[in-house]
């Protein structure tokens, strides 16, 4: 049954759809916002859907109610499993299903115009356009996927001739959709596909760990220019809105990230440096002394916190891992109970993926008015009093701007070690996700804590309960 939608009808709530995706878009800018975005992006994305099923190029409903069906449910259970440490990888799996997308929406477009003969220039380039960005986001997507779910190794893997490589199959499928484009030849799409699918394993293999963050923003980008593609290919002015919004957003944030990490794009593509999360460290406070590192105990950090004035907690992966933010949030409460003031340092690249430790600290209810990006808090170290590193590393390592011949050499960093005491919850003495071993543990005035970050948050936490010293 057909249900009648005039094409005027649908543009309009086609561009209601684009204002709200906008409106989503500026929510998402600032986390006292961020769930005002989402509601208009849901309420957005329900009327392009409706507006879309209710419209004429829609023949039949069972399919699409199926698929669907499947779909949505897969979603919900995957959503309600998904722990915040796997969240980036997920980020990356669900922009290798847009690439696909593309690529299998523009395969079975010029599968029906061949056999209907409809087939002209423009159109056979605009598929070109969503198989190649669609092949390169999907094979990229997932590389990057086995890499954070520690499938492959997050070290780059790179190897001689590896950018003249890249260059020799870019320049080969140009020719090649060139060629599809021109003459409508099977052989150019097929050979097209294959290398567009291999291009995009080769560009993201050679990816260290440290740049993670910016490659799924990078990611995030390629995904909307592939839904903008499929959006020319289906005529559809919204997909080509919403394809344009993501592409341009994803890349504006890239920028930023490299910009946070005093790195060119270029750099982040084409350098290659981190090492492999997965790889096993050093362990313990026997290697700490044997490199002259200071290790101390729960209640060392608890007698220094309950007598400051201030204190700054920097979370990192580490938090992550050990899903400690609500003994976080626990600990700080009771810390402002003996009137300490209580904020936490955000790096821009902190975590796996953009926002990633904002996303913890709202988990936990902690107000967003505590929470500071770097640029805004790093005046404050100077005259706080303890600063608790929670799984953080690379962020707060001053070989960023001490050492020269450092892979993060000139990497803005948060800087943590100005302050009377640091203390560093760590599980081992292995380096960051970079690779760089970090020249704060070394510092004075910083002691490390070891074992798993939320066991040590709930030491804390009883230890304030219990009065303390």
């Amino acid at each position: 049954m057909q249900l009648p939608l005039s094409p005027t009808t649908q543009a309009l709530a086609y561009l209601v759809s684009a204002i709200l995706f906008i409106f989503a878009l500026k929510g998402l800018t600032h986390p006292a916002t961020a769930r005002r975005g989402n509601l208009f992006g849901m309420l957005g994305m329900a009327i392009a859907l409706g507006a879309t099923l209710a419209g004429a190029e829609v023949q039949g409903y069972w399919l699409i109610g199926f698929a669907g069906a499947i779909g949505g449910v897969i979603g919900i259970v995957v959503a309600r499993r998904i722990q915040m440490t796997a969240m980036p990888q997920l980020v990356a799996a669900l922009h290798s299903f847009v690439g696909m997308a593309a690529v299998l929406v523009a395969l079975g477009t010029f599968i029906n115009r061949a056999q209907a003969g409809t087939l002209d220039a423009l159109l056979i380039g605009e598929l070109s356009a969503g198989i190649v960005i669609g092949a390169i986001t999907f094979t990229g997507s997932v590389i990057a996927f086995a890499k954070l779910q520690g499938i492959m190794s997050g070290a780059p893997i790179k190897f001689l001739g590896q950018h003249a490589l890249n260059a020799l199959i870019a320049l080969t499928t140009i020719a090649l959709a060139v060629h599809f484009a021109s003459t409508g030849s099977w052989v150019s799409l097929v050979l097209m596909t294959l290398l567009a699918f291999a291009l995009g394993g080769t560009l993201i293999i050679p990816i260290g760990g440290a740049d993670m963050p910016v490659i799924i923003s990078m990611l995030n980008s390629y995904s909307g220019w592939a839904a903008a593609a499929t959006g020319f290919t289906l005529h559809n002015h919204l997909l080509i809105i919403v394809g344009a919004l993501v592409g341009f957003s994803g890349a504006i944030l890239s920028f930023i990230m490299c910009r946070a990490m005093n790195r060119s794009i270029i750099n982040v593509v084409f350098g290659g440096f981190g090492t492999d999360s997965s790889a096993s460290g050093s362990a313990g406070a026997a290697v700490a002394a044997e490199k002259g590192v200071k290790s101390a105990s729960v209640e060392d950090a608890v007698y220094w916190m309950e007598d400051a004035n201030r204190v700054i907690v920097v979370p990192g992966y580490g938090m992550a891992v050990a899903q400690a933010q609500h003994a976080v949030k626990e600990m700080m409460e009771l810390l402002q109970a003996r009137d300490v003031e209580v904020r936490f340092a955000i790096h821009p690249v902190a975590g796996r993926m953009p926002g990633h430790m904002n996303v913890l600290l709202a988990e936990a209810d902690i107000p967003y008015e505590q929470v500071q990006e770097m640029d805004e808090i790093n005046p404050a170290f100077a005259s706080t009093d303890v600063v608790l590193v929670v799984g953080a590393n690379d962020v707060v390592n001053p070989a960023a701007k001490e050492d020269k011949s450092s892979p993060i050499y000139g990497m803005p960093i948060l800087e943590a070690g100005k302050a009377r005491q640091v203390y560093f919850l760590k599980r081992s003495m292995r380096p960051g996700y970079s690779g760089v071993d970090n020249l704060l543990f070394y510092q004075d005035n910083t002691s490390l804590i070891f074992g798993d970050a939320k066991d040590t948050i709930e030491g804390m936490v009883s230890s304030l309960k219990g009065g303390g010293h």
